[in-house]
Protein backbone atom coordinates (compact mmCIF):
# COMPACT_ATOMS: atom_id res chain seq x y z
CA UNK A 1 0.00 0.00 0.00
CA UNK A 2 1.39 3.40 -0.99
CA UNK A 3 1.98 6.08 1.57
CA UNK A 4 -0.75 8.26 0.09
CA UNK A 5 -3.26 5.40 0.17
CA UNK A 6 -2.32 4.59 3.77
CA UNK A 7 -2.80 8.21 4.86
CA UNK A 8 -6.13 8.31 3.04
CA UNK A 9 -7.33 5.10 4.70
CA UNK A 10 -6.22 6.27 8.14
CA UNK A 11 -7.89 9.66 7.67
CA UNK A 12 -11.06 7.99 6.41
CA UNK A 13 -11.09 5.56 9.33
CA UNK A 14 -10.66 8.34 11.88
CA UNK A 15 -13.29 10.42 10.09
CA UNK A 16 -15.83 7.59 10.09
CA UNK A 17 -15.12 6.89 13.74
CA UNK A 18 -15.59 10.54 14.71
CA UNK A 19 -18.73 10.80 12.59
CA UNK A 20 -20.15 7.66 14.17
CA UNK A 21 -19.22 8.83 17.67
CA UNK A 22 -20.89 12.18 17.04
CA UNK A 23 -24.07 10.61 15.70
CA UNK A 24 -24.20 8.11 18.55
CA UNK A 25 -23.62 10.78 21.19
CA UNK A 26 -26.18 13.20 19.74
CA UNK A 27 -28.76 10.44 19.29
CA UNK A 28 -28.35 9.04 22.78
CA UNK A 29 -28.54 12.51 24.35
CA UNK A 30 -31.77 13.24 22.46
CA UNK A 31 -33.20 9.80 23.26
CA UNK A 32 -32.42 10.27 26.94
CA UNK A 33 -34.15 13.65 26.91
CA UNK A 34 -34.21 15.33 30.32
CA UNK A 35 -33.11 12.05 31.93
CA UNK A 36 -29.47 13.08 31.49
CA UNK A 37 -30.02 16.29 33.42
CA UNK A 38 -32.10 14.60 36.10
CA UNK A 39 -29.48 11.91 36.60
CA UNK A 40 -26.68 14.41 36.97
CA UNK A 41 -28.67 16.83 39.12
CA UNK A 42 -30.25 14.31 41.50
CA UNK A 43 -27.86 11.39 41.78
CA UNK A 44 -24.98 13.27 43.32
CA UNK A 45 -25.79 13.39 47.02
CA UNK A 46 -22.85 11.17 48.00
CA UNK A 47 -19.41 10.52 46.57
CA UNK A 48 -20.31 7.04 45.38
CA UNK A 49 -23.58 8.17 43.78
CA UNK A 50 -21.86 11.06 42.01
CA UNK A 51 -19.10 8.72 40.81
CA UNK A 52 -21.63 6.15 39.60
CA UNK A 53 -23.74 8.84 37.90
CA UNK A 54 -20.79 10.25 36.01
CA UNK A 55 -19.67 6.78 34.89
CA UNK A 56 -23.18 5.62 33.93
CA UNK A 57 -24.10 8.70 31.92
CA UNK A 58 -20.73 8.59 30.12
CA UNK A 59 -21.27 4.94 29.23
CA UNK A 60 -24.76 5.76 27.94
CA UNK A 61 -23.81 8.74 25.76
CA UNK A 62 -20.27 7.49 24.99
CA UNK A 63 -18.74 10.91 25.51
CA UNK A 64 -16.90 12.00 28.60
CA UNK A 65 -16.51 15.45 27.03
CA UNK A 66 -20.32 15.82 26.80
CA UNK A 67 -20.71 14.85 30.44
CA UNK A 68 -17.85 17.13 31.48
CA UNK A 69 -19.32 20.12 29.65
CA UNK A 70 -22.83 19.35 30.98
CA UNK A 71 -21.51 19.08 34.54
CA UNK A 72 -19.64 22.37 34.29
CA UNK A 73 -22.84 23.88 32.88
CA UNK A 74 -24.81 22.64 35.91
CA UNK A 75 -22.20 24.11 38.24
CA UNK A 76 -22.33 27.37 36.29
CA UNK A 77 -26.11 27.45 36.73
CA UNK A 78 -25.89 26.65 40.44
CA UNK A 79 -27.64 23.25 40.07
CA UNK A 80 -24.60 21.35 41.33
CA UNK A 81 -22.19 22.33 44.07
CA UNK A 82 -18.45 22.10 43.56
CA UNK A 83 -18.23 19.05 45.81
CA UNK A 84 -20.99 17.25 43.88
CA UNK A 85 -19.48 18.06 40.49
CA UNK A 86 -16.05 16.65 41.34
CA UNK A 87 -17.28 13.08 41.65
CA UNK A 88 -19.38 13.30 38.49
CA UNK A 89 -16.25 14.42 36.61
CA UNK A 90 -14.15 11.65 38.13
CA UNK A 91 -16.88 9.14 37.29
CA UNK A 92 -16.91 10.38 33.68
CA UNK A 93 -13.24 9.42 33.42
CA UNK A 94 -14.05 5.90 34.59
CA UNK A 95 -17.05 5.66 32.26
CA UNK A 96 -15.05 6.61 29.18
CA UNK A 97 -12.97 3.43 29.59
CA UNK A 98 -15.99 1.53 28.26
CA UNK A 99 -15.09 2.82 24.79
CA UNK A 100 -11.78 0.98 25.03
CA UNK A 101 -13.52 -2.28 25.96
CA UNK A 102 -15.98 -1.80 23.11
CA UNK A 103 -13.12 -1.43 20.65
CA UNK A 104 -11.05 -4.27 22.12
CA UNK A 105 -13.75 -6.90 22.60
CA UNK A 106 -16.05 -6.10 19.68
CA UNK A 107 -14.46 -3.76 17.19
CA UNK A 108 -11.18 -5.63 16.81
CA UNK A 109 -12.28 -9.17 17.56
CA UNK A 110 -15.05 -9.80 15.05
CA UNK A 111 -15.73 -9.09 11.42
CA UNK A 112 -17.58 -5.96 12.39
CA UNK A 113 -18.47 -5.00 8.82
CA UNK A 114 -21.08 -7.76 8.99
CA UNK A 115 -22.53 -6.03 12.06
CA UNK A 116 -21.93 -2.41 11.11
CA UNK A 117 -23.89 -2.33 7.85
CA UNK A 118 -27.12 -3.81 9.32
CA UNK A 119 -26.84 -1.37 12.23
CA UNK A 120 -26.59 1.57 9.82
CA UNK A 121 -29.59 0.29 7.86
CA UNK A 122 -31.68 -0.31 10.99
CA UNK A 123 -30.70 3.02 12.47
CA UNK A 124 -31.63 4.99 9.37
CA UNK A 125 -34.97 3.13 9.15
CA UNK A 126 -35.77 4.16 12.73
CA UNK A 127 -34.64 7.71 12.04
CA UNK A 128 -36.69 8.12 8.87
CA UNK A 129 -39.85 6.66 10.41
CA UNK A 130 -39.55 8.48 13.70
CA UNK A 131 -38.12 11.89 12.82
CA UNK A 132 -38.46 14.29 15.71
CA UNK A 133 -39.32 11.53 18.18
CA UNK A 134 -37.33 9.50 20.68
CA UNK A 135 -37.37 6.58 18.24
CA UNK A 136 -35.76 8.78 15.59
CA UNK A 137 -33.06 9.85 18.07
CA UNK A 138 -32.41 6.23 18.97
CA UNK A 139 -32.13 5.44 15.24
CA UNK A 140 -29.47 8.13 14.90
CA UNK A 141 -27.54 6.53 17.76
CA UNK A 142 -27.79 3.03 16.24
CA UNK A 143 -26.65 4.31 12.82
CA UNK A 144 -23.79 6.15 14.51
CA UNK A 145 -22.83 2.92 16.25
CA UNK A 146 -22.57 1.22 12.87
CA UNK A 147 -20.56 4.06 11.31
CA UNK A 148 -18.22 3.99 14.30
CA UNK A 149 -17.59 0.28 13.75
CA UNK A 150 -16.89 0.86 10.06
CA UNK A 151 -14.27 3.41 11.04
CA UNK A 152 -12.63 0.93 13.42
CA UNK A 153 -12.67 -1.73 10.71
CA UNK A 154 -11.01 0.63 8.24
CA UNK A 155 -8.30 1.55 10.75
CA UNK A 156 -7.71 -2.11 11.58
CA UNK A 157 -7.22 -2.94 7.90
CA UNK A 158 -4.93 0.04 7.37
CA UNK A 159 -2.64 -0.86 10.25
CA UNK A 160 -2.60 -4.61 9.61
CA UNK A 161 -1.82 -4.03 5.95
CA UNK A 162 1.48 -2.30 6.67
CA UNK A 163 2.45 -3.97 9.94
CA UNK A 164 4.56 -6.66 8.29
CA UNK A 165 6.80 -4.29 6.46
CA UNK A 166 6.75 -1.21 8.64
CA UNK A 167 7.01 -0.37 12.31
CA UNK A 168 7.15 2.92 14.09
CA UNK A 169 10.49 3.78 15.68
CA UNK A 170 10.78 2.93 19.35
CA UNK A 171 11.68 5.78 21.64
CA UNK A 172 13.45 4.39 24.63
CA UNK A 173 13.89 6.13 27.92
CA UNK A 174 11.81 8.71 29.76
CA UNK A 175 11.96 11.23 26.91
CA UNK A 176 10.60 8.67 24.49
CA UNK A 177 7.70 7.85 26.81
CA UNK A 178 6.94 11.55 27.30
CA UNK A 179 6.98 12.04 23.51
CA UNK A 180 4.36 9.31 23.11
CA UNK A 181 2.26 10.90 25.87
CA UNK A 182 2.49 14.18 23.99
CA UNK A 183 1.35 12.40 20.81
CA UNK A 184 -1.75 11.19 22.69
CA UNK A 185 -2.44 14.69 24.00
CA UNK A 186 -2.07 16.29 20.56
CA UNK A 187 -4.28 13.70 18.85
CA UNK A 188 -7.02 14.26 21.42
CA UNK A 189 -6.77 18.04 21.17
CA UNK A 190 -6.76 18.05 17.37
CA UNK A 191 -9.64 15.58 17.02
CA UNK A 192 -11.48 16.81 20.14
CA UNK A 193 -12.18 13.20 21.05
CA UNK A 194 -10.08 11.02 23.33
CA UNK A 195 -11.96 8.00 21.98
CA UNK A 196 -10.46 8.57 18.51
CA UNK A 197 -6.96 8.73 19.97
CA UNK A 198 -7.67 5.52 21.92
CA UNK A 199 -8.88 3.76 18.79
CA UNK A 200 -5.74 4.76 16.90
CA UNK A 201 -3.54 3.49 19.76
CA UNK A 202 -5.53 0.25 20.13
CA UNK A 203 -5.58 -0.54 16.40
CA UNK A 204 -1.90 0.32 15.99
CA UNK A 205 -1.01 -2.00 18.88
CA UNK A 206 -3.31 -4.73 17.56
CA UNK A 207 -1.73 -4.41 14.11
CA UNK A 208 1.80 -4.66 15.50
CA UNK A 209 2.86 -1.12 14.69
CA UNK A 210 3.10 -0.11 18.35
CA UNK A 211 4.20 -2.07 21.36
CA UNK A 212 1.80 -2.34 24.27
CA UNK A 213 4.08 -0.15 26.40
CA UNK A 214 4.22 2.56 23.76
CA UNK A 215 0.46 2.42 23.13
CA UNK A 216 -0.14 2.68 26.89
CA UNK A 217 1.80 5.96 26.93
CA UNK A 218 -0.40 7.26 24.08
CA UNK A 219 -3.49 6.22 26.06
CA UNK A 220 -2.22 8.20 29.06
CA UNK A 221 -1.74 11.23 26.82
CA UNK A 222 -5.26 10.88 25.43
CA UNK A 223 -6.58 10.94 28.99
CA UNK A 224 -4.76 14.23 29.66
CA UNK A 225 -5.93 15.71 26.34
CA UNK A 226 -9.58 15.53 27.41
CA UNK A 227 -8.96 18.35 29.89
CA UNK A 228 -8.74 20.88 27.04
CA UNK A 229 -12.50 20.61 26.42
CA UNK A 230 -13.19 21.30 30.10
CA UNK A 231 -10.93 24.36 30.06
CA UNK A 232 -12.60 25.74 26.94
CA UNK A 233 -16.04 25.24 28.54
CA UNK A 234 -15.12 27.59 31.41
CA UNK A 235 -14.50 30.65 29.24
CA UNK A 236 -16.77 33.31 30.72
CA UNK A 237 -18.13 30.87 33.32
CA UNK A 238 -18.60 31.33 37.07
CA UNK A 239 -15.82 30.81 39.57
CA UNK A 240 -17.31 27.49 40.66
CA UNK A 241 -17.35 26.24 37.08
CA UNK A 242 -13.68 27.18 36.73
CA UNK A 243 -12.92 25.31 39.94
CA UNK A 244 -14.71 22.22 38.59
CA UNK A 245 -12.66 22.38 35.38
CA UNK A 246 -9.48 22.82 37.42
CA UNK A 247 -10.39 19.72 39.45
CA UNK A 248 -10.85 17.79 36.20
CA UNK A 249 -7.41 18.92 35.00
CA UNK A 250 -5.73 18.12 38.33
CA UNK A 251 -7.35 14.67 38.50
CA UNK A 252 -6.30 13.73 34.97
CA UNK A 253 -2.77 15.07 35.37
CA UNK A 254 -2.36 13.30 38.75
CA UNK A 255 -3.69 10.06 37.30
CA UNK A 256 -1.40 10.36 34.28
CA UNK A 257 1.66 11.10 36.44
CA UNK A 258 1.05 8.07 38.68
CA UNK A 259 0.37 5.84 35.67
CA UNK A 260 3.63 6.97 34.03
CA UNK A 261 5.68 6.43 37.18
CA UNK A 262 4.23 2.96 37.68
CA UNK A 263 3.92 2.06 33.97
CA UNK A 264 6.21 -1.06 33.82
CA UNK A 265 5.02 -2.46 37.14
CA UNK A 266 1.37 -1.64 36.44
CA UNK A 267 1.48 -3.41 33.07
CA UNK A 268 3.22 -6.43 34.65
CA UNK A 269 0.65 -6.61 37.48
CA UNK A 270 -2.22 -6.30 35.02
CA UNK A 271 -0.64 -9.03 32.88
CA UNK A 272 -0.68 -11.41 35.83
CA UNK A 273 -4.24 -10.40 36.68
CA UNK A 274 -5.32 -10.97 33.08
CA UNK A 275 -3.73 -14.39 33.04
CA UNK A 276 -5.30 -15.34 36.39
CA UNK A 277 -8.76 -14.28 35.18
CA UNK A 278 -8.31 -15.93 31.78
CA UNK A 279 -8.94 -12.70 29.90
CA UNK A 280 -8.08 -12.07 26.26
CA UNK A 281 -4.33 -11.69 25.67
CA UNK A 282 -4.68 -9.49 22.60
CA UNK A 283 -2.84 -6.13 22.81
CA UNK A 284 -6.08 -4.16 22.57
CA UNK A 285 -7.58 -6.06 25.51
CA UNK A 286 -4.43 -5.38 27.55
CA UNK A 287 -4.71 -1.68 26.78
CA UNK A 288 -8.41 -1.60 27.69
CA UNK A 289 -7.60 -3.22 31.03
CA UNK A 290 -4.75 -0.74 31.57
CA UNK A 291 -6.98 2.23 30.72
CA UNK A 292 -9.61 1.12 33.23
CA UNK A 293 -7.07 0.26 35.91
CA UNK A 294 -5.21 3.55 35.98
CA UNK A 295 -8.43 5.56 36.01
CA UNK A 296 -9.69 3.52 38.97
CA UNK A 297 -6.29 4.03 40.59
CA UNK A 298 -6.76 7.77 40.11
CA UNK A 299 -10.13 7.63 41.90
CA UNK A 300 -8.54 5.67 44.77
CA UNK A 301 -5.77 8.28 45.06
CA UNK A 302 -8.10 11.28 44.97
CA UNK A 303 -10.62 9.81 47.45
CA UNK A 304 -8.76 10.82 50.65
CA UNK A 305 -7.66 14.11 49.08
CA UNK A 306 -11.12 15.27 47.95
CA UNK A 307 -11.80 17.42 51.02
CA UNK A 308 -8.44 19.15 50.74
CA UNK A 309 -8.90 19.58 46.98
CA UNK A 310 -12.31 21.21 47.43
CA UNK A 311 -10.91 23.63 50.01
CA UNK A 312 -7.89 24.39 47.84
CA UNK A 313 -10.05 25.16 44.80
CA UNK A 314 -12.54 27.26 46.75
CA UNK A 315 -9.66 29.55 47.69
CA UNK A 316 -8.89 30.04 43.99
CA UNK A 317 -10.67 31.82 41.15
CA UNK A 318 -12.34 34.10 43.66
CA UNK A 319 -14.30 37.10 42.42
CA UNK A 320 -14.59 40.38 44.29
CA UNK A 321 -18.22 39.51 45.05
CA UNK A 322 -17.30 36.15 46.55
CA UNK A 323 -14.56 37.71 48.67
CA UNK A 324 -16.95 40.29 50.10
CA UNK A 325 -19.76 37.76 50.58
CA UNK A 326 -17.48 35.44 52.55
CA UNK A 327 -17.88 35.99 56.32
CA UNK A 328 -14.72 37.50 57.74
CA UNK A 329 -15.41 37.23 61.46
CA UNK A 330 -17.51 34.06 61.86
CA UNK A 331 -14.67 31.67 62.60
CA UNK A 332 -15.96 28.30 63.76
CA UNK A 333 -13.30 28.12 66.47
CA UNK A 334 -14.90 30.96 68.45
CA UNK A 335 -18.14 29.01 68.89
CA UNK A 336 -16.57 27.38 71.94
CA UNK A 337 -16.31 30.79 73.63
CA UNK A 338 -19.76 32.47 73.54
CA UNK A 339 -18.45 35.92 74.41
CA UNK A 340 -16.05 35.85 71.47
CA UNK A 341 -18.75 34.43 69.21
CA UNK A 342 -21.10 37.28 70.11
CA UNK A 343 -18.38 39.84 69.36
CA UNK A 344 -17.73 38.15 66.01
CA UNK A 345 -21.44 38.26 65.20
CA UNK A 346 -21.58 41.94 66.05
CA UNK A 347 -18.67 42.70 63.72
CA UNK A 348 -20.14 40.66 60.86
CA UNK A 349 -23.57 42.25 61.22
CA UNK A 350 -22.01 45.72 61.15
CA UNK A 351 -20.08 44.80 58.01
CA UNK A 352 -23.29 43.55 56.44
CA UNK A 353 -25.00 46.79 57.49
CA UNK A 354 -22.25 48.81 55.84
CA UNK A 355 -22.98 47.11 52.51
CA UNK A 356 -26.75 47.69 52.86
CA UNK A 357 -26.04 51.34 53.72
CA UNK A 358 -23.78 51.63 50.68
CA UNK A 359 -26.66 50.42 48.53
CA UNK A 360 -29.12 52.91 50.02
CA UNK A 361 -26.70 55.82 49.55
CA UNK A 362 -26.02 54.89 45.93
CA UNK A 363 -29.70 54.52 45.11
CA UNK A 364 -30.65 57.78 46.82
CA UNK A 365 -27.86 59.82 45.23
CA UNK A 366 -28.27 58.53 41.70
CA UNK A 367 -31.97 58.10 41.04
CA UNK A 368 -31.79 54.36 41.43
CA UNK A 369 -28.03 53.94 41.20
CA UNK A 370 -26.03 51.46 39.18
CA UNK A 371 -28.38 48.46 38.99
CA UNK A 372 -25.60 45.94 38.33
CA UNK A 373 -23.66 47.09 41.41
CA UNK A 374 -26.83 47.12 43.51
CA UNK A 375 -27.72 43.59 42.39
CA UNK A 376 -24.21 42.43 43.29
CA UNK A 377 -24.42 44.04 46.73
CA UNK A 378 -27.85 42.54 47.36
CA UNK A 379 -26.48 39.05 46.68
CA UNK A 380 -23.66 39.74 49.12
CA UNK A 381 -26.10 40.87 51.82
CA UNK A 382 -28.28 37.80 51.26
CA UNK A 383 -25.32 35.43 51.58
CA UNK A 384 -24.03 37.16 54.69
CA UNK A 385 -27.50 37.05 56.26
CA UNK A 386 -27.64 33.28 55.69
CA UNK A 387 -24.17 32.82 57.17
CA UNK A 388 -25.09 34.90 60.22
CA UNK A 389 -28.34 32.98 60.75
CA UNK A 390 -26.48 29.66 60.48
CA UNK A 391 -23.80 30.82 62.94
CA UNK A 392 -26.47 31.96 65.40
CA UNK A 393 -28.29 28.61 65.11
CA UNK A 394 -25.09 26.74 65.98
CA UNK A 395 -24.22 29.13 68.80
CA UNK A 396 -27.69 28.76 70.31
CA UNK A 397 -26.97 25.05 70.91
CA UNK A 398 -24.10 25.96 73.23
CA UNK A 399 -24.45 26.68 76.93
CA UNK A 400 -25.12 30.42 77.14
CA UNK A 401 -25.76 32.88 79.92
CA UNK A 402 -29.22 34.42 80.06
CA UNK A 403 -27.90 37.73 78.76
CA UNK A 404 -26.05 36.12 75.86
CA UNK A 405 -29.07 34.03 74.91
CA UNK A 406 -31.21 37.20 74.87
CA UNK A 407 -28.78 38.95 72.52
CA UNK A 408 -28.98 36.32 69.79
CA UNK A 409 -32.50 37.11 68.53
CA UNK A 410 -31.65 40.84 68.65
CA UNK A 411 -28.61 40.30 66.44
CA UNK A 412 -30.69 38.18 64.08
CA UNK A 413 -33.31 40.93 63.93
CA UNK A 414 -30.66 43.54 63.07
CA UNK A 415 -29.40 41.30 60.25
CA UNK A 416 -32.97 40.95 59.03
CA UNK A 417 -33.43 44.73 59.02
CA UNK A 418 -30.35 45.13 56.82
CA UNK A 419 -31.46 42.39 54.46
CA UNK A 420 -34.88 44.04 54.08
CA UNK A 421 -33.19 47.39 53.47
CA UNK A 422 -31.14 45.83 50.67
CA UNK A 423 -34.27 44.28 49.13
CA UNK A 424 -36.11 47.60 49.27
CA UNK A 425 -33.17 49.39 47.67
CA UNK A 426 -33.31 46.92 44.79
CA UNK A 427 -37.03 47.62 44.42
CA UNK A 428 -36.28 51.33 44.36
CA UNK A 429 -33.72 50.83 41.61
CA UNK A 430 -36.14 48.75 39.55
CA UNK A 431 -38.86 51.39 39.90
CA UNK A 432 -36.46 54.22 39.06
CA UNK A 433 -35.44 52.37 35.89
CA UNK A 434 -39.08 52.50 34.75
CA UNK A 435 -39.31 56.28 35.10
CA UNK A 436 -38.91 58.50 32.08
CA UNK A 437 -35.90 60.72 31.56
CA UNK A 438 -36.34 64.24 32.84
CA UNK A 439 -35.69 66.63 35.67
CA UNK A 440 -36.43 65.68 39.24
CA UNK A 441 -38.83 67.79 41.33
CA UNK A 442 -37.24 70.38 43.58
CA UNK A 443 -38.14 68.33 46.63
CA UNK A 444 -35.94 65.47 45.48
CA UNK A 445 -32.75 67.29 46.47
CA UNK A 446 -34.11 67.93 50.00
CA UNK A 447 -35.17 64.29 50.17
CA UNK A 448 -31.68 63.17 49.16
CA UNK A 449 -29.96 65.54 51.62
CA UNK A 450 -32.14 64.40 54.54
CA UNK A 451 -31.52 60.76 53.59
CA UNK A 452 -27.77 61.32 53.71
CA UNK A 453 -28.10 63.05 57.12
CA UNK A 454 -30.02 60.02 58.40
CA UNK A 455 -27.51 57.56 56.93
CA UNK A 456 -24.61 59.42 58.54
CA UNK A 457 -26.18 58.78 61.98
CA UNK A 458 -26.93 55.15 61.14
CA UNK A 459 -23.49 54.14 59.85
CA UNK A 460 -22.60 50.87 61.61
CA UNK A 461 -18.90 51.55 61.05
CA UNK A 462 -19.08 54.78 63.08
CA UNK A 463 -19.65 55.14 66.84
CA UNK A 464 -23.37 54.60 67.55
CA UNK A 465 -25.43 57.78 67.54
CA UNK A 466 -27.90 58.33 70.41
CA UNK A 467 -31.35 56.95 69.57
CA UNK A 468 -32.82 60.45 69.95
CA UNK A 469 -30.58 61.75 67.15
CA UNK A 470 -31.56 58.84 64.91
CA UNK A 471 -35.25 59.52 65.56
CA UNK A 472 -34.84 63.24 64.85
CA UNK A 473 -33.05 62.50 61.56
CA UNK A 474 -35.74 59.98 60.64
CA UNK A 475 -38.47 62.54 61.35
CA UNK A 476 -36.75 65.08 59.08
CA UNK A 477 -36.39 62.46 56.36
CA UNK A 478 -40.08 61.51 56.72
CA UNK A 479 -41.15 65.15 56.35
CA UNK A 480 -39.12 65.59 53.16
CA UNK A 481 -40.47 62.32 51.81
CA UNK A 482 -44.03 63.59 52.27
CA UNK A 483 -43.13 66.84 50.48
CA UNK A 484 -41.57 64.92 47.58
CA UNK A 485 -44.60 62.69 47.38
CA UNK A 486 -46.95 65.72 47.27
CA UNK A 487 -44.83 67.30 44.50
CA UNK A 488 -44.93 64.11 42.41
CA UNK A 489 -48.71 63.79 42.82
CA UNK A 490 -49.17 67.43 41.86
CA UNK A 491 -46.91 67.05 38.80
CA UNK A 492 -48.95 64.06 37.73
CA UNK A 493 -52.24 65.88 38.25
CA UNK A 494 -51.03 68.86 36.20
CA UNK A 495 -49.73 66.60 33.43
CA UNK A 496 -46.13 67.68 33.94
CA UNK A 497 -45.44 63.99 34.49
CA UNK A 498 -47.19 61.09 32.86
CA UNK A 499 -49.13 58.83 35.20
CA UNK A 500 -46.68 56.02 34.47
CA UNK A 501 -43.66 58.22 35.25
CA UNK A 502 -45.29 59.59 38.40
CA UNK A 503 -46.12 56.10 39.62
CA UNK A 504 -42.56 54.84 38.99
CA UNK A 505 -41.03 57.78 40.89
CA UNK A 506 -43.46 57.35 43.77
CA UNK A 507 -42.63 53.67 44.06
CA UNK A 508 -38.91 54.41 43.98
CA UNK A 509 -39.20 57.04 46.73
CA UNK A 510 -41.46 54.80 48.82
CA UNK A 511 -39.04 51.87 48.56
CA UNK A 512 -36.13 54.11 49.58
CA UNK A 513 -38.19 55.37 52.51
CA UNK A 514 -38.79 51.81 53.72
CA UNK A 515 -35.09 50.99 53.26
CA UNK A 516 -34.16 54.03 55.37
CA UNK A 517 -36.64 52.99 58.08
CA UNK A 518 -35.05 49.53 58.26
CA UNK A 519 -31.57 51.00 58.50
CA UNK A 520 -32.74 53.33 61.29
CA UNK A 521 -34.27 50.41 63.21
CA UNK A 522 -31.00 48.51 62.97
CA UNK A 523 -29.04 51.55 64.15
CA UNK A 524 -31.35 52.02 67.15
CA UNK A 525 -30.93 48.43 68.19
CA UNK A 526 -27.18 48.51 67.74
CA UNK A 527 -27.11 51.64 69.90
CA UNK A 528 -29.23 49.97 72.56
CA UNK A 529 -32.42 51.86 71.81
CA UNK A 530 -35.91 50.41 71.65
CA UNK A 531 -37.36 49.25 68.36
CA UNK A 532 -40.89 50.54 67.63
CA UNK A 533 -43.55 47.87 67.69
CA UNK A 534 -45.04 49.09 64.42
CA UNK A 535 -44.11 51.18 61.40
CA UNK A 536 -45.17 54.83 61.44
CA UNK A 537 -47.85 56.16 59.16
CA UNK A 538 -49.52 52.90 58.02
CA UNK A 539 -52.30 54.96 56.47
CA UNK A 540 -49.82 56.71 54.19
CA UNK A 541 -48.48 53.38 52.92
CA UNK A 542 -52.03 52.40 52.08
CA UNK A 543 -52.54 55.66 50.20
CA UNK A 544 -49.38 55.01 48.14
CA UNK A 545 -50.56 51.59 47.12
CA UNK A 546 -53.82 53.11 45.91
CA UNK A 547 -52.18 55.63 43.59
CA UNK A 548 -53.72 55.09 40.15
CA UNK A 549 -51.57 53.34 37.56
Amino acid sequence: MSGFALIGELAGGVGLFLLGMGLMTDGLKLAAGPALERTLARSTKTRLRGLASGALVTILVQSSSAVTVATIGFVNAGLLSLGQSLWVLFGANVGTTMTGWLVALVGLKFDIALLALPLIGLGMLLRLTGEGSRRGALGTAVAGFGVLFLGIDLLKDAFSGVADGFTLPRWDGPLGVLALVLVGVLMTVLMQASAAALVLAFTAAQGGMLGVDDAAAVVIGANVGTTVTAVIATVGATSNAKRAAAAHVLFNVLTAAVALLLLPWLLAALGMLRAALGLDSAPAAKLALFHTAFNLLGVALIWPLAGWLTGFLEARFRTAEEDEARPRHLDQTVLAVPALALDALGQEVRRMGGIALRMARAATAGAGGDRASLARDERIVDRLNLAIADFIARLSRATLSQDSAARLPQILRVARYYETAADQTQEAAAAAAESEAGDFPAGHEDFRRQAEALFARCDPAAPPAPPAEIDAALDGFEADYQELKAELLEAGAQDRLTVTDMDARLRAASALRRAAQQIAKAARMLAGGAVPAHDPAPAMEKTERNVPH
